[in-house]
């Protein structure tokens, strides 16, 4: 029995010390696996001081990650210990698990980091249509949640800065979106497109050696001046606008000129174009054939009253 649930604490709890695992009742539904934490003594959150005091204990049931298509459930038995500290705020503290529980966790931290790292990569809605089909029901906004408690993670100074303006409100609001250009990634986000802002922002890294922008006068005051070490190049699509316009206004200036390099077809006529008479046309005569009467509808329009009570006459 004891070979068994070693083999558990290994299968279950590979990364986590001071684990006992004490059963596991498995059903159609969930897994149920009990355990408690082996640890001598506990560090209080407050002031940091080890205390092997108990003052007593309760079960929590933080959800895990499922397992062959179940629920897991945790049944662990946690301890309440005296702090030691007199000048400590606090009395008693709970002891947490590292790399397992936290405070007021409902879910282990293995599950935690599942569900932020689906919410990642599918944001909030389809994170939680996805983390429904492995067993786990979270909504949106939960999803979203979690990621906004991510820590910010440490972008590398860029070599290559692509500058530009984005708007969070069109044509009233506009910020600075700064870019890694050889890992196309943003990298900050500043609050205007003054140039003292991105000037300030361009002091602060040395190594920026190229800066992409377009020709916004501010830019290009606030990249001489935070950074006149960079060459300051345009981006691509500015390049192409530009020289789209350019050619566009070329053409249209020389316009008269194509128009003399292109001859005319032979035998085009140049006079009012002749239409040909149309067949059954309303003259009281009968048609070609001898047979038949004028269609009901001419394919000539009228120009007056007189002419329109004529037709219907007829």
């Amino acid at each position: 029995m004891e070979e068994t649930l070693l083999r558990l604490e290994g299968l279950l709890f590979p990364s986590i010390a001071d684990v006992a695992v004490l059963s596991v009742d498995v059903n159609h539904e969930a897994i149920r696996v009990e355990a408690r934490s082996t640890a001598a003594e506990a560090v209080c959150p407050s002031c940091g001081s080890h205390s092997s005091r108990i003052h007593s204990s309760y079960l929590r049931f933080p959800a895990d990650v499922p397992s062959a298509g179940r629920r897991v459930v945790l049944c662990l038995w946690v301890r309440r210990f005296f702090c030691r500290n007199a000048s400590c705020g606090r009395r008693t503290f709970v002891e947490q698990l590292p790399g397992l529980t936290r405070r007021h966790g409902r879910w282990t931290e293995r599950l935690r980091s599942t569900l932020a790292a689906v919410g990642l990569a599918l944001a909030g809605r389809a994170g939680a249509r996805m983390a429904r089909v492995f067993g786990v029901s979270v909504s949106r906004s939960t999803v979203l949640r979690l990621l906004t408690a991510l820590p910010e993670p440490e972008a590398p100074s860029p070599r290559v800065v692509g500058v530009d303006e984005y708007a969070t409100r069109k044509g009233r609001v506009y910020g600075t979106v700064l870019v890694d250009c050889e890992t196309r990634r943003p990298v900050d986000l500043l609050p205007d497109r003054e140039a003292s802002s991105l000037a300030e922002w361009l002091a602060k890294r040395p190594g920026i050696e190229v800066i992409c922008r377009d020709r916004a006068p501010f830019f290009a005051e606030g990249a001489t001046a935070g950074a006149p070490q960079a060459i300051q190049v345009a981006d691509r699509w500015h390049l192409w606008h530009n020289l789209g316009e350019a050619v566009e206004r070329a053409v249209s200036r020389h316009r008269q000129c194509l128009r003399v390099l292109v001859p005319e077809p032979a035998g085009k006529e140049t006079g009012p174009r002749k239409h040909p008479p149309c067949r059954g046309r309303a003259t009281g005569s009968p048609t070609a054939s001898g047979r038949g009467t004028p269609p009901s509808t001419p394919c000539w329009k009228p120009a007056t009253a007189a002419a329109r009570s004529a037709v219907s006459s007829i």
